[in-house]
């Protein structure tokens, strides 16, 4: 993970689902709709080579609120990288979640970091960005260990 801030945050789950299950829910914009409490998650731009992968511009909400990201590392099965462009109360936000092979199922890291917008509220901002993410991992995790997780 690139050395964006001082405020960093991991979190690590085990999944029975094998790395290929989880990843097109992460790498997968419009997937993230089924798996999360989002209610919208699309491209705004794609990526290259695919839709989803690096440069790809993500839309992530709930309602009308939410945020936007930039894919900057894209290798599957394994490793996706972003960085928030809009809607975080942030100077610089990254994140990475990582995908590795354990036993017959996942080890699935999220970690990140960030820099806060208003001087004095890192702890705040880290506290709800690591709140989302306490959120999203459980949720990837039932979603691809259900019999229909990936299909």
């Amino acid at each position: 993970m690139a050395d964006v801030g001082r405020w960093r945050y991991e979190l690590v789950r085990r999944s029975s689902a094998s790395p290929e299950v989880i990843w097109p829910l992460v790498a997968e914009a419009e997937r993230w709709k089924d798996w999360s409490f989002l209610t919208r998650s699309f491209l705004l731009r794609p990526g290259r080579p695919q839709p989803d992968g690096v440069g790809a511009l993500r839309r992530l909400a709930v309602g009308p609120f939410g945020s936007s990201e930039e894919v900057v590392v894209f290798e599957p099965p394994r490793h996706l990288g972003y960085v928030g462009r809009r809607g975080l109360p942030v100077r610089s936000y990254r994140a990475d979640v990582t995908l590795e092979p354990e036993g017959t199922g996942t080890s699935v890291r999220w970690a990140g970091s960030l820099d806060p917008l208003v001087p004095g509220t890192g702890a705040l901002v880290l506290a709800w960005v690591r709140a989302a993410v306490s959120r999203f991992l459980p949720a990837l995790i039932a979603y691809s260990e259900r019999p229909t997780g990936a299909g």
